[in-house]
């Protein structure tokens, strides 16, 4: 971790992805779960960790939480791949406890060719296993573009709640026609850009007619 570091200060620009935490007991003694996930992002400084499964057994389990949830790190779950890797999944897997903590949580299909699966089927998955409402899968949408390296500043000035940047806060998010100003922005940034088509996406979602029907 600390050779990523060192090579991270020379080349700053270079966003930072590692898997930490694709672990659980039984497949390594418990002394090795003990600190991949928290070295990865606060000696290493990642942006975004692959798994996390074994944040549980950490030392300082919690504060690491609340240092990736302060720093915006986001973690990727693999709940398929999680299960028939692992063996871990439902009430074992940490996916609540990353979701209580505040931390952004993206949802990836990990390795879809191998287990058959695509994302909507993660989705899915993580419908049936944890309850989510409409509100967190929207949300876990979102953060997938949030939290990608696509080039380019965020739409989103806060991204928990969904408000936009100032140039763009008197405007409907997704919205056809936004002010001059706020369209002038977007073309500088392909995150905003695609930020604002997804929402558009979830405004055409929702007028559809078995969404108002609610079928």
């Amino acid at each position: 971790m600390r050779m990523v570091a060192f090579f991270s200060r020379r080349a700053p620009k270079v966003r930072i992805a590692l898997h930490a935490g694709e672990l659980t007991l039984g497949l390594v003694p418990p002394e090795r779960l003990r600190t991949h996930i928290r070295e990865a992002v606060t000696v290493a400084g990642a942006e975004r960790i692959g798994h996390g499964v074994a944040i549980g057994y950490e030392d300082s389990a919690f504060q690491t939480l609340r240092v990736m949830a302060d720093r915006d790190t986001a973690v990727e779950v693999c709940l398929t791949s999680n299960d028939l890797i692992l063996g871990v999944k439902g009430q074992d897997h940490p996916f609540p406890d990353y979701l209580a903590a505040g931390v952004p949580v993206v949802l990836v299909s990990d390795d879809a060719g191998v287990s058959r699966i695509d994302l909507t089927n993660e989705y899915l998955r993580a419908v049936r296993d944890y309850g989510l409402s409409y509100a967190q899968i929207k949300q876990l949408s979102r953060n997938g573009l949030t939290y990608s390296f696509l080039s380019g500043a965020s739409l989103w000035r806060d991204p928990a709640n969904a408000a936009p940047v100032a140039a763009c806060a008197h405007d409907e998010p997704g919205s056809v026609t936004p002010s001059a100003v706020c369209r002038n922005w977007l073309a500088g940034s392909a995150k905003a850009s695609r930020q604002w088509a997804l929402e558009a996406a979830f405004q055409a979602f929702e007028r559809a007619d078995d969404w108002a029907a609610g079928r």
